[in-house]
């Protein structure tokens, strides 16, 4: 008797106990509610203000844009108000898929140019080539127009035609073509093939819908291959996208029902688990992952799942950290909000977020995790491995340096308006694409082209010699320093034709694979850096040394930073 009396006051005690929680989560709830409402009713009156009475004519639609952007800067880089006007912008990032001609295009003087008709697509089809110049759109000039105006002038509803007036490159003759356009879909695999010793090598670009369905056509390339060695899957500079695409596409590696990635909220009732829904393809075949500081997203959810489960050798630097999963919701008038509902967690337990967007809403700045809470993770086979900040490589390789100057040269258009006058008296020649490259005569062209040009580029040491000058200065040590300083400067050799020296292997690298885009489409000049790639190279006797690849993935334990 005692005992029943005993658990039915337990019993009620439990009730009012839950009760009160609910009545403390429900006055919770109140409270935001109140502040949620107050806070819009001051931003409608605010725009309200500026749209009636402030000096200049201002819309309601260009407040709330801008109110919008204002809002989402105080979350994070990856939340973004999506209007009626960007939606299409947003479908082409995450389908890979629009209406049009079907070829990037960029400035060269006063004209838009054709810069890389994909193979296939209707200009490809209709002989545009490289470097051909648009004249005209449907009978308007397009002199002086910039490449989003002539971007979106291509662009247009599929089976609908635009009139193109162009002039080759080849020969300045003057075509006028009807193009069809088409539903374009941009390729997610940009080459898939064997580059030595029966080891396969695909180049992944990004994850749109799709990406799956190409991965899976060019493992089974792959697989019909005899004797096939090993892959090495090349995830470096990819940026992510849909995680989905990363799951399914560790499905043709690991067996089917494998944890891929967690997801979670705010907390812990909001915990998602996602495994793979396929069957593998290769779930035996030694790989290798090639990763960079710009792997993120859903290349890091690939990455770090195939890590843990000990399925994979990862390799290259640190990837770059974004641990965020971002969703959409319908906001009212055709627009959305893209917003970060999510944390994903690799099969071991690791987020690899890097930045605390929290502390810059209420400190102002952006923090990274600290070493001292770094955790520890294992992988399937018990090695070690860690949290706080992107995937760390099984084997580590620097970054390669790329020099500032060949950038420059290269994002001024430079490299890519000489391959085009290059193309002019070699557009028949038979290339490897593999083993192609510029003869030194050529290369003496092309210094002599860029010696005509304005270069705005100095080094760093030049940069930073002119900082050192400043501090002598300030501190009263010119007299006695400046002299030595001098001699630097003398000694230096950073103008534009020693430059041209100093980086001229990288230069030459660049401009062969510029030649054989306009020879073979993306797909050859991928197979040709593929083919000279040192860390590419790394990967695959890496594979080809058995011994060394199971030692990696059964005892070496993964480095924190």
């Amino acid at each position: 008797m005692r005992f029943r009396l005993m658990h039915r006051l337990l019993h009620v005690v439990a009730l009012l106990t839950a009760t009160v929680e609910l009545y403390a989560q429900t006055d919770s709830r109140t409270q935001r509610d109140f502040e949620l409402g107050q806070a819009t009713e001051v931003l409608a009156n605010i725009m309200r203000e500026f749209e009636v009475g402030y000096v200049d004519d201002v819309r309601a639609s260009q407040l709330l844009n801008s109110a919008a952007r204002g809002m989402i800067t105080a979350t994070d880089p990856y939340s973004e108000y999506l209007s009626e006007e960007s939606l299409s912008a947003f479908e082409i990032m995450t389908t890979g898929r629009y209406g049009g001609v079907g070829s990037l295009i960029r400035k060269r003087d006063d004209y838009v140019i054709f810069a890389q008709p994909y193979k296939g697509s209707p200009s490809d089809l209709a002989g545009v080539k490289i470097g051909d110049k648009i004249l005209a759109i449907d009978g308007e000039s397009m002199q002086g127009r910039d490449v989003a105006t002539i971007s979106a002038r291509l662009k247009g509803e599929p089976e609908s035609d635009v009139e193109v007036v162009i002039e080759r490159n080849i020969d300045s003759s003057v075509d006028t073509l009807k193009l069809t356009r088409k539903r374009i879909s941009i390729p997610s695999v940009n080459y898939a093939g064997i580059i030595r010793d029966g080891v396969g090598y695909i180049s992944h670009n990004d994850f749109i819908e799709g990406s799956y369905d190409e991965m899976r056509r060019a493992v089974e390339r792959l697989l019909t291959t005899d004797s096939l060695k090993g892959i090495v899957l090349d995830y470096r500079s990819n940026g992510g996208g849909v995680v989905q695409e990363a799951i399914d596409i560790a499905s043709l590696f690991v067996p089917r029902g494998s944890r891929v990635v967690s997801l979670m909220g705010r907390d812990s009732s909001s915990l998602k688990h996602l495994d793979t829904r396929y069957a593998p393809l290769a779930e035996d075949i030694p790989i290798v992952v090639l990763v960079s500081g710009t792997s993120a997203s859903a290349s890091e959810i690939l990455a770090g799942a195939l890590q843990d489960m000990d399925r994979a050798v990862v390799m290259g630097s640190r990837t770059y950290g974004k641990g965020l999963v971002q969703g959409t919701r319908y906001v009212g008038y055709n627009s959305y909000l893209k917003y970060t509902t999510a944390k994903y967690y690799t099969p071991s337990g690791r987020c690899v977020q890097s930045r605390n967007y929290a502390t810059m809403r209420n400190e102002g700045s952006v923090t990274t995790v600290p070493d001292s809470l770094i955790s520890e993770f294992r992988t399937r086979s018990g090695r070690k491995v860690y949290d706080g900040g992107g995937i760390v490589p099984d084997v580590k390789i620097e970054p390669r340096y790329v020099s500032r100057f060949a950038v420059t040269l290269y994002a001024m258009g430079l490299m890519e308006d000489w391959a085009d006058s290059y193309m002019r008296s070699h557009h028949s020649d038979d290339i490897d694409v593999r083993s192609f490259t510029i003869t030194d005569s050529d290369y003496a062209d092309f210094t002599a082209y860029i010696a005509e040009r304005d270069i705005p580029y100095e080094s760093e040491t030049r940069q930073a010699l002119k900082v050192l000058e400043q501090a002598l200065e300030r501190d009263l040590y010119t007299e006695s320093l400046g002299g030595a300083v001098e001699q630097l400067k003398a000694q230096l050799k950073d103008d534009k034709l020693s430059n041209m020296q100093t980086y001229r292997d990288e230069i030459i690298d660049a401009l062969n694979s510029d030649i054989v885009l306009r020879h073979a489409y993306n797909e050859g000049m991928q197979e040709r850096i593929a083919a000279t790639d040192e860390e590419v190279d790394r990967a695959i006797e890496l594979i080809l040394n058995t011994e060394e690849y199971q030692r990696i993935l059964t005892s070496q334990d993964v480095e924190k930073r």
